[in-house]
């Protein structure tokens, strides 16, 4: 009889700081474009009204929807870019 394969469990991977904070901005600047695109056809206005406080300058015009894409990935790439580096930080405690 054959001895099934041993499983092992390999060590736990890093995540680059910066890769991973380029695509949280990128994803997060996309969900707030097309937040403000649904907004321009009556669908998502409180969800509108809460990234325009939240992001100066957002609204559903063309302009706005750059303003707000820009704040978007600004915070998301700030945030990916913490989130992985704490990650990183207890990974190596």
């Amino acid at each position: 009889m054959q001895e099934p394969p041993r499983t092992t469990i390999s060590e736990p991977s890093r995540l680059e700081p910066n890769a991973f904070g380029l695509a949280c901005g990128i994803f997060w600047a996309g969900a707030v474009a097309a937040i403000g695109l649904t907004a321009r056809v009556g669908w998502g206005k409180r969800w509108e009204q809460l990234l325009a406080d939240m992001y100066r300058g957002f609204n559903e015009s063309r302009s706005g929807l750059i303003i707000g894409a820009g704040w978007a990935f600004m915070d998301g790439f700030t945030s990916g870019y913490l989130l992985a580096s704490l990650y990183n930080r207890i990974l190596r405690d």
